[in-house]
């Protein structure tokens, strides 16, 4: 059996979600990107204050944040994304890293 990509894996439960009527957006946190003068592709910069390392699904429940970091069956967080938890954990939010619908079940999702 071929592994899921993350892509795969986002959509899936994404598609979880909207079905259990949980509110949840997916975050968008690649930048958009334009043909510059020379016709090369680069990425924009990202809006001021926005945090490097953010999680790919964001979902409240019971009025308390969410962060859904979504990875493939071997991929790891970047030192971003570590950075970025620590800091969601601190200010009272959940994080968790999820490679499945049943690790977002296990949360309590």
């Amino acid at each position: 059996m071929a592994h899921q990509k993350e892509t795969e894996i986002q959509s899936a439960i994404c598609d979880y979600l909207t079905l259990r009527r949980i509110f949840y957006y997916r975050q968008n946190n690649i930048p958009a990107t334009f043909i510059d003068g020379t016709g090369n592709r680069q990425f924009r910069r990202l809006p001021k204050h926005t945090p490097r390392g953010i999680p790919d699904i964001l979902a409240i429940k019971d009025g308390r944040p969410i962060f859904l970091e979504v990875k493939a069956e071997k991929g790891k967080q970047s030192e971003a994304q570590i950075d970025f938890e620590y800091s969601a954990v601190k200010a009272g939010a959940q994080y968790a890293v999820v490679r499945s619908i049943e690790d977002v079940q296990a949360i309590g999702l």
